[in-house]
C-alpha cells in the first residue's frame, strides 16, 4: 500500500511563491504517475497538474499554467508542486496523488492513493 505525505504548506502572501513536497513509501515510486489535486470548503477535489512516470510528460489546469511547475525525483520517491505569482483564489488544502494505470489525468477518481493533505493559504 503506498502512503503519500505532503509537507511544505502554510501562509504566503500574494504575488509570493511556495514548493510543496511529497514523499511516497514506495521504493517503486518511479512506476506511478503522480499529481496534484487541491479542494476548499463545498468544492470537489480540483486537478492542478500531473506528471507521468515514464515520459515525464506534464499536464496542468488552465488556472495555473504557467505558474506552476510539478517535477518529480524517483531516487529520492518525491514529487513537488513549485508555486509562483499565488493568488488568493490559490487557497486550498493541496493533495498529493498517485496511480499506475491513468485513464484520465484531471479526474480525481482515478487515483488509487492520497496523501493527507497540506493547507496552503495565498493572504491579499
Amino acid at each position: 500500500q503506498l502512503q503519500l505525505t505532503e509537507s511544505g504548506g502554510g501562509l504566503v502572501q500574494a504575488g509570493g511563491s511556495s514548493r510543496l513536497s511529497c514523499v511516497a513509501s514506495d521504493p517503486v515510486f518511479n512506476t506511478y504517475h503522480t499529481a496534484w489535486f487541491r479542494q476548499t470548503p463545498g468544492k470537489e477535489r480540483e486537478f492542478v497538474a500531473a506528471i507521468a512516470w515514464s515520459s515525464g510528460v506534464t499536464y496542468y489546469a488552465d488556472s495555473v499554467k504557467g505558474r506552476f511547475t510539478i517535477s518529480r525525483d524517483d531516487a529520492k520517491r518525491m514529487s513537488y508542486l513549485e508555486m509562483n505569482n499565488l493568488k488568493s483564489e490559490d487557497t486550498a488544502v493541496y493533495y498529493c496523488a498517485a496511480v499506475q494505470v491513468i485513464r484520465n489525468w484531471r479526474t480525481a477518481g482515478n487515483y488509487n492513493y492520497w496523501g493527507q493533505g497540506t493547507r496552503v493559504t495565498v493572504s491579499s
